[in-house]
Parts: C-alpha cells; sequence; structure tokens
C-alpha cells in the first residue's frame, strides 16, 4: 500500500509576491535618493518637451519657432550644473553659505528697485536685465532664505525662550525680503515666500494653534494686497465674480478652463492645441497645465500630478528619516515649498485660486525659476544620501551605480554640536546694588578659630608633683624577743 504525501494548501501568491517585492524595494537604504533623481528626469524631461509645444506658435511668430524652447534650454543646462554641484557640496558647506547668500540676496533685491537698474515686466520691476537673458533675485532670496532659516533654527540655543528661539532672526530677515518684494510688487512670490516662512515655523516646532493663526493672517494680507495693488485687484474680482468681464481680466482663466474641458480623458495630441496660437496668453509659462490638460488629456495632467505627490511623500520620507535637524527642516521645507507651488499654479489654471502669477514647477517656462528649482532638488537628493542608512550602505561599499557614475563622495554622518549657554549679565558689586551704603546685616566672620596653644610651659612654672608617703615601720622594744614567725 503506497501513501501519497499531502497538497499544499492553495494560496494566492501573485499580490503577496509585488507587495512583497514593493516594500523590499522601498526598505533599501538607497530607495530615497532614487526617488528623487526619478522625479527630478520625469519633471525635467516633461518640462521641456511641454514648452517647445506650448511656445512653438509664439516664437514662430516671432521668426523661430524653436528660440523660446532653446532659451528654456540653456536654464535647463545650468540647473543641471546646479543640480550636481548641489549634489556633491558637503552639508558644513551648505550651512556655512547660507548667511552670505541671504545678505546678497538682500542687497539685490535693493538693487532691482533702482530705476535703470532693474527691468520692469508686466508691472512688476524685479527683473535684471543682460542682454535677452534675465535674472529675478526674489527666487535667489526665497532658496537662500529657506537654507538659512533651516540653518538659525536647527542651532541649539538653550539660553533662549522657545518661542523666542523660532521668532528671532527668522522673522525680522523674513520681513525684510517679504518688504522689498511687495514693492516691486510681486505678490506670487510673496505668497511662496509665506508658505517657507510657515513651514520652517511649523517644523521648527510652533504650535499648531500659532501657525494657523499666522497662516490665516498671511492669507487676509495677501488678499487685502492683491485687492488694493495694481492688475491684480481686477483677476481676484474677475475671480470672486466670474461671469463678470470675461473679455477682459477673466478672459485668461476662461480659456484656461476651455483648453482643459477640450483635452478630455486622452488630449487632442501632443502638438496639437488649439488654444496656443494666441488664445490663451502665457500659455508656456504660467498656464502650461492647461496646455498639458488640452494636449495630453486627463491621464496626463493627472501624471502631472501623481508626480507632484510622489514628490511630497518622498521628501517628507527623507524629513523623517534624517537624524540632522538641518537636513530635517531643509528637506521638509523644500518639499512643502515646490509641492504648495504646484498646488496653487493648478488651482488657479482650474479656476479654484485666483491668479497669482506663480509658475508651475520644473515645467514652466521660466529661466531664474527653473534653474534655482534643479538646484533645490540637487540639496534635496543630497540629503536623502545623509540618511543614516544611505550612510551605512555607502561605507559598505553598497553606493550603488548611480553614485558611482556621478562619482559621487560618501557622506558624512552627523555630528551633534551645541552652542555654549551664554553668560548671563555680571552682578554689581554690593555697594553699588545698596547705593554706596553697607548693608544693616553685618557679613559673618569667617576667618577660622585660632588654635590651641600647645607650647609647654617652663620647668620653673611646674607645679611639684606630691609623692605618695609611706608608713614609717614600727621600732621594737629594746630587750625584747624577736617573734619570727609573723613578717611586719
Amino acid at each position: 500500500m503506497t501513501t501519497t504525501a499531502p497538497r499544499p494548501p492553495r494560496t494566492r501568491t501573485g499580490p503577496q509576491r509585488g507587495g512583497a517585492w514593493l516594500r523590499g524595494w522601498l526598505a533599501r537604504p538607497l530607495t530615497s535618493f532614487h526617488l528623487v533623481l526619478g522625479v527630478f528626469a520625469l519633471l525635467t524631461g516633461l518640462g521641456l518637451v511641454m514648452v517647445l509645444s506650448a511656445s512653438s506658435a509664439q516664437a514662430a511668430a516671432a521668426g523661430s519657432a524653436y528660440s523660446l524652447f532653446q532659451k528654456q534650454l540653456v536654464f535647463v543646462l545650468l540647473g543641471a550644473v546646479l543640480f550636481y554641484v548641489a549634489l556633491r557640496m558637503p552639508i558644513r558647506v551648505v550651512r556655512k553659505l547660507a548667511t552670505p547668500a541671504v545678505v546678497v540676496s538682500v542687497v539685490l533685491l535693493m538693487a532691482v528697485l533702482v530705476p535703470g537698474v532693474g527691468a520692469d515686466i508686466n508691472g512688476t520691476r524685479g527683473w535684471f536685465r543682460i542682454g535677452s537673458l534675465s535674472f529675478q533675485p526674489a527666487e535667489a532670496a526665497k532658496i537662500a532664505l529657506a537654507v538659512w532659516g533651516a540653518g538659525v533654527l536647527a542651532t541649539h540655543r538653550p539660553h533662549l525662550p522657545p518661542l523666542r528661539h523660532l521668532a528671532v532672526p527668522l522673522l525680522p530677515v523674513a520681513a525684510l525680503v517679504a518688504l522689498l518684494i511687495l514693492l516691486q510688487p510681486d505678490l506670487g512670490s510673496t505668497v511662496t515666500l509665506a508658505i517657507i516662512v510657515l513651514a520652517l515655523l511649523w517644523f521648527g516646532g510652533l504650535p499648531m494653534k500659532l501657525v494657523a493663526l499666522a497662516s490665516v493672517g498671511a492669507a487676509g494680507g495677501a488678499l487685502v494686497f492683491g485687492l488694493l495693488v495694481g492688475p491684480r485687484s481686477a483677476r481676484i474680482e474677475s475671480w470672486l465674480n466670474p461671469d463678470v468681464n470675461l473679455a477682459g481680466s477673466g478672459y485668461q482663466a476662461l480659456q484656461a478652463r476651455y483648453s482643459l474641458a477640450d483635452g478630455g480623458w486622452l488630449g487632442v495630441g501632443l502638438g496639437q492645441s488649439r488654444a496656443k496660437w494666441n488664445y490663451l496668453p502665457n500659455a508656456h509659462n504660467d498656464f502650461i497645465f492647461a496646455i498639458i490638460g488640452e494636449e495630453l488629456g486627463f491621464l496626463g495632467a493627472g501624471l502631472v500630478l501623481v508626480l507632484f505627490g510622489v514628490l511630497a511623500w518622498v521628501g517628507l520620507r527623507i524629513s523623517a528619516r534624517s537624524v540632522d535637524p538641518f537636513l530635517v527642516l531643509l528637506s521638509a521645507t523644500t518639499t512643502v515649498w515646490l509641492v504648495g507651488q504646484a498646488f496653487l499654479n493648478t488651482g488657479y489654471v482650474t479656476g479654484l485660486l485666483p491668479v497669482t502669477g506663480l509658475q508651475l514647477p520644473m515645467i514652466s517656462s521660466g529661466g531664474t525659476s527653473t534653474a534655482l528649482t534643479m538646484l533645490m532638488f540637487g540639496l534635496l537628493a543630497n540629503a536623502a544620501r545623509h540618511e543614516p542608512e544611505a550612510i551605512a550602505a555607502v561605507r559598505a561599499g553598497d553606493a550603488g551605480r548611480l553614485s558611482h557614475r556621478f562619482r559621487l563622495p560618501a557622506p558624512q554622518p552627523f555630528v551633534e554640536r551645541r552652542l555654549r549657554a551664554v553668560p548671563g549679565p555680571r552682578r554689581a558689586p554690593r555697594a553699588e546694588r545698596t547705593g554706596g551704603a553697607r548693608p544693616s546685616t553685618p557679613r559673618p566672620d569667617r576667618t577660622p578659630a585660632p588654635r590651641p596653644d600647645r607650647t609647654p610651659a617652663p620647668r620653673a612654672a611646674r607645679a611639684p608633683a606630691p609623692r605618695p608617703t609611706r608608713a614609717a615601720p614600727a621600732r621594737r622594744p629594746a630587750g625584747g624577743p624577736r617573734d619570727r614567725g609573723t613578717r611586719r
């Protein structure tokens, strides 16, 4: 009689294998670094393609269909260099360069307001023109403030109260930068600056109630400023009343919604947009998301949102896994900044928010903005390589192919350094504290008591010690017999 072995129970291994592979890949030490590089490459490539498609009609009217694309390509190449420099730069060097960068940014923001020095474009005096190229110092000021603010809040200062540690000197410097940007006036850059400061305060430990109050105050201030200053008031009024002035201030937002509606699910095809033929102003810049929705459809627009969602997840993952307080604040603030700006851009393109002029990071055509955003991606990738698990893997020889190809230096582990406590003010002498008069209570005499005199007295002064007296023996009577049996 033969016996057969029992069969193992039938199980569904397909989803479990896929889920186990994904969990294993996410648990690798350099996953955050690879995700940052992947999002960076996809956004850069998609941005170049869409700038070429969206700007071809406007550029062709000026002579060459590739002129705006070539200009954008130059800034992308410059941004790639900045990305590589930020990726290789040691963290201590980044912190040392933050303070000079803030000082230079403030000087440039002051210089751009001087008539004849700064160029006025679209009602904003916020650019330096050098030939056909332009530079916007507000973009550099935002990066400098983010890096410098993270360094200030990461420094341990035990002599300051918690709220003062968060507020000074971050808020005064941020207020100065915001004032200089408002004088241009540039509402979009001011809103981005407010996002950076609020992110620094939130991740630095400010209570939620204070952050909520500051956020409401910043939103209210931006709304009041937009209603009172320049053409922004017309844009906000058209957002509040979308059916009024459709041929004027509300024309751009209306054409953007038409473009999104024409795209449908799959779009009309790459390069086949009709809105870019002078129907939608700034189609290659502020409203490029509408062209993406028209040519690539809902799926293409959804892909852009998914990429920024992955950026939000991996940026907060880097912040949570870092042990350096500076990298915790910098990576979280950078993530909130880029994702928040993308949210504001897509919000006003779809009509959910008023038009602020903010660009879609890495995709919109903007020279200074694109290059400096790539710099921030380099800092974020550098922070990903400084996770404790990534440092251990690189030192163990498992740096990966990309690190070897780019010849990246080995990241250094974090060493905590604290500032010495600042001593308090010197106390004044007792006579100065009492107005020159001595206190009524005398000081206790702390003079040690004299030792007893143990010097031996002279011999003449000694009293003679009495000697014991012995009784004299009794005498024997004369002529008497001697008793030999007793002993006297």
